[in-house]
């Protein structure tokens, strides 16, 4: 290496926020310094009177190694000899009033199992990646051209198997779930997994959504290799993976980011600022560059280093507003006396504009809760440069109308209708996640109303009309197959159930959906708004009916594909549906479990405003999709 590791190139640069691979000079790496091997640890502490490195190295001895500020950037560094790979350390943090602060590396590489708090030198270059051909593939491709079905994935809990008395916890280690979960994706038919919680967080009960390692895989399920191989294995079987990435917060732990130098450093230092009330959590100081830095190189780092295909955003909107879960008088308005952080919207335009240049291949995806505009739209543009939005209005609308009890939902029919009328505003996800299926929110099984058998019906129907409707799709884990209990991290899921045909069913119906999204660019191809949508008749509120049209372009109907949804438990058998051309249409798939090949003829006669109708007999709460007749020179 050479003499100063850390060079004044990149003080400056970390000074300006452009540092995008910091995490290569901060944290713990191992060099060769003056033929000795050793570690060389920098830390960003600009506060701190002294700061030192603790570890197994030095018998966790304070004081004993102190480190040396570089110039005015706040960095401090040392070099220390014959420490290697898998050493536990920590920072001494000496404050200006006197205390001694304990903290594990803002930007380390792995960390201790908790409760253990220390972070772990690594060397995260020495995998032997194998998914060359996948990322040269994804970086032709245009993503908003090719179907997204996502199965939302928290690993702890997919599902458990206890070794012994000694493991309390039951957890798949990353080898396991790269045998075992990539598998049971891949035969589903998804196209993408999210996994829940991967940075290193202290606590399980916060599902990973209170980081204290930001740059460190979670060690619950293996090292930083194996998390590598895990992802190298989904890539291998041609399924991409998003992670929830957390820049909105941070825990208060003492090990952690809070107070790092004994001052207000990553944290707004104005508590109206700094702090969520409803959370109990500090908020990063956006304004300070190096802060900024700090998460936008992480971004940068899961998708360069990781091989990570998409980041999902959690709780943007509790970026975007100044008084999110926050009272009057318990919050600071910008400087133009409004509820806008200028701050977070600058840092996801920084961050969108940089991902997008750096990696063309990888999607941010913003969970953004409310109507703030253009979230998907480019910067350059005013909009704030994320790829996708997950769509929580349509969600929440979705499931007010699907668990009303079939005699009301004609009363709400505008439930189902609403979301179609901004659905191509945002490059939009359908979500039904995690979220929707715990603290009393109920399975979405057990949300759905009436019988148990009527509870199945209703519930692949609903499942239906959201892979009909435009927009990518999320489910999950454990809804694939109506999963009986709420969900909780502590459990697995309850894989027994399919063990009844009942919810075997269920799981292979939602296989066939996948199969069928995928099959048709109609259902998938996103860019052509609403010339690639078209209602057949939205206000059969009397008979709670919807019925549309998907197609890949306006004047395209030899690829489009029809839907008839049935949300009450009354048959139809008289039905009828207007289409726009005559010929032979062809059922692919029913929510019934009749898979036999069924054919409607189209016939003369105005119906829904169009010149020919189909004869549709519809069963209780059962959804249709049907392609069309194939154009031929003789039917031109």
């Amino acid at each position: 290496m050479s003499k100063d590791f850390i060079t004044q190139d990149d003080c400056y640069l970390f000074g300006k926020g452009t540092h995008y691979e910091i995490y290569n000079k901060l944290g713990a790496h191992l060099v060769t310094k003056n033929g000795r091997k050793g570690v060389y640890f920098a830390v960003w502490a600009p506060h701190a009177v002294n700061v030192s490195v603790i570890g197994e190295f030095n018998d966790w001895i304070g004081f004993d190694h102190n480190m040396e500020m570089n110039n005015e950037s706040g960095i401090w560094e040392l070099f220390v000899p014959d420490v290697k790979e898998g050493c536990a350390y920590k920072y001494v943090i000496s404050t200006g009033d006197g205390r001694t602060l304990y903290k594990s590396d803002p930007y380390g590489f792995y960390s201790e199992v908790r409760p253990d708090t220390a972070s772990r030198v690594f060397n995260i270059d020495k995998y032997n990646w194998k998914d060359h051909d996948w990322i040269a593939k994804k970086s032709r491709e245009n993503h908003y051209e090719q179907p997204m079905s996502i199965y939302e994935c928290h690993l702890g809990s997919w599902k458990k198997d206890y070794q012994g008395p000694d493991d309390e916890d039951g957890f798949y280690d990353y080898k396991r779930l790269a045998k075992d979960l990539v598998a049971y994706v891949k035969k589903m038919g998804y196209t993408h997994v999210e996994l829940m919680g991967i940075s290193e967080h202290p606590y399980d009960g916060s599902w990973g959504y209170q980081v204290t390692g930001y740059y460190a895989p979670t060690s619950r399920y293996g090292s930083p290799d194996e998390f590598m191989y895990l992802v190298d294995a989904f890539h291998q079987n041609d399924i991409a993976v998003i992670l929830d990435w957390v820049p909105a917060h941070f825990p208060r732990d003492a090990h952690g980011l809070a107070m790092f130098d004994g001052e207000p450093l990553y944290e707004y230092a104005d508590t109206r600022l700094g702090e969520h009330p409803d959370w109990g959590t500090k908020v990063f100081d956006y304004s300070k560059t190096e802060v900024s830095n700090f998460l936008i190189a992480n971004a940068l780092f899961w998708v360069e280093k990781y091989h990570i295909d998409g980041l999902r955003v959690d709780a943007v909107a509790s970026m975007l507003y100044l008084d999110y879960g926050r009272d009057d008088g318990q919050w600071v308005a910008n400087e133009y006396g409004e509820n806008k952080n200028l701050d977070a919207i600058e840092f996801f335009k920084h961050l969108s504009s940089i991902m997008n240049y750096r990696n063309p291949r990888a999607y941010v995806i913003a969970e953004e809760s409310t109507a703030w505009p253009s979230v998907t739209k480019d910067p350059k543009d005013g909009g704030l440069g994320f790829s996708y939005k997950w769509n929580m209005g349509w969600m929440h609308d979705f499931l007010e109308y699907t668990k009303l009890d079939p005699l009301f939902k004609k009363g709400a029919h505008n439930k189902m209708t609403f979301g179609l009328t901004y659905c191509f505003s945002e490059n939009f996800i359908l979500v039904l996640s995690h979220d929707e299926v715990v603290h009393l929110k109920c399975s979405m099984y057990n949300k759905m109303p009436g019988y148990e058998a009527d509870k199945f019906k209703n519930l692949k129907t609903a499942y239906m009309f959201m892979f009909g409707h435009p927009g990518r799709k999320l489910l999950f884990m454990g809804q694939e197959f109506a999963q009986l209990q709420e969900w909780s991290e502590k459990r697995s899921l309850d894989w027994h159930l399919l063990e009844e045909p009942e919810h075997k069913d269920m799981q292979e119906f939602v296989h066939r959906l996948l199969e069928m999204y995928k099959k048709y660019p109609a259902l998938h191809t996103e860019t052509k708004g609403y010339g690639a949508f078209e209602w057949i008749n939205a206000d059969d509120n009397e008979r709670s009916i919807f019925s549309f049209i998907r197609k890949t372009t306006e004047a395209d109907n030899k690829n489009s594909v029809g839907f008839v949804f049935n949300f009450t438990p009354m048959e139809r058998s008289d039905y009828v549906v207007g289409v726009p051309k005559a010929g032979t249409y062809k059922r692919i798939l029913s929510t019934e479990n009749d898979t036999q090949v069924v054919k409607y003829k189209a016939k003369e006669g105005e119906c829904d405003g169009r010149p020919y109708r189909l004869e549709i007999p519809l069963k209780p709460f059962e959804a249709v999709a049907f392609e069309f007749p194939k154009v031929t020179k003789k039917s031109k």
